[in-house]
């Protein structure tokens, strides 16, 4: 059996649920938990609702942190919103308080799965998944950069005419202000990315992928569906043992803390962290994500 329990039943949720229910998945049973059990019950009907016309066959249900016991895998989409304005840092206190009841309650269950982490500040929530729960590091993943990544993948190709999935280039770093691409290792069939693009348009996809977010919650509220198909991926990579390399949060033991680099992702978690050569200048940029993070956990009032 595979069994999923998701934590958070907002827009982040529900979009990771329903992208599992849309695509052939290795997943036979979903719980949903959240503290609005009425709305929980509600998702969990409309969902149910989908099966006959779903192609993977899911038990979904509404559960409690009881249910964590024999979980294989456990999604993360709780805690406050980013508002229009605010950074994914400006969570940080909100979301620190919310996770540690979280974790403790999920670890009173007697659960020893994988941890699969959305809320942000995504690298600080990953870091303080691993610290509360005691697991080994190779059992909590936080979504990363892959969103980012994909986000990244998708301009390129806007400018290319050739398929996102054609496009090697990864962003890595925070998810978050001081994420960056890997420009001086992306490639297109093997060939540099500067015999596609300009620099002035690697500049300006850089920029773009940084501030999506914004963009995307200043003209919806939030953003939801790239995330949720991101989970839904992760979780696929997970369960079919697939040694699959993406660019997730985990992590970094030279450091310390939680930040995304490409790593192998299977049914044990992340097997291995990829540390991409980088140039000065970003070997720049990464050392000053990585201080960002730390700063972050630091500041944080437990």
């Amino acid at each position: 059996m595979n069994k999923v329990v998701l934590i958070g039943c907002g827009n982040v949720g529900m979009s990771y649920a329903y992208a599992l229910l849309n695509q052939t998945t290795p997943v036979d049973t979903l719980v949903l938990i959240d503290i609005n059990t009425e709305k929980t019950m509600g998702e969990v009907m409309d969902l149910n609702h989908c099966l006959s016309y779903s192609p993977s066959k899911i038990s979904i249900s509404m559960g409690d942190y009881k249910d964590c016991e024999d979980a294989d895998l456990i999604v993360i989409a709780a805690g406050a919103n980013q508002a229009p304005g605010e950074t994914r840092m400006d969570l940080i206190n909100k979301n620190s308080k919310i996770f540690k009841s979280i974790i403790g309650s999920v670890m009173e269950s007697g659960f020893n799965g994988i941890f699969l982490v959305a809320t942000n500040p995504l690298d600080v929530m990953t870091y303080l998944t691993l610290k509360y729960s005691g697991l080994d590091k190779s059992k909590v993943i936080g979504s990363g950069t892959t969103l980012d990544t994909s986000r990244l993948r998708y301009m390129i190709s806007e400018k290319t005419n050739i398929n996102p999935k054609d496009i090697d280039a990864y962003i890595i770093g925070e998810h978050g202000d001081s994420e960056f691409a890997c420009w001086s290792n992306a490639c297109i069939a093997n060939s540099p990315i500067a015999d596609f693009i300009s620099n002035e348009d690697m500049i300006k996809i850089e920029d773009d992928v940084r501030n999506s977010a914004y963009e995307i919650i200043k003209r919806k509220g939030a953003t939801f569906y790239g995330i949720g198909m991101c989970l839904a991926r992760i979780t696929k990579a997970i369960f079919n043992n697939e040694s699959v390399i993406l660019p997730v949060s985990s992590l970094d033991t030279n450091h310390q803390i939680c930040i995304s680099t490409p790593a192998v992702v299977n049914r044990d978690g992340v097997m291995e962290k990829i540390f991409i050569p980088l140039n000065k200048e970003e070997e720049e940029k990464l050392t000053n994500s990585i201080n960002v993070i730390k700063e972050a956990i630091n500041s944080i009032n437990e």
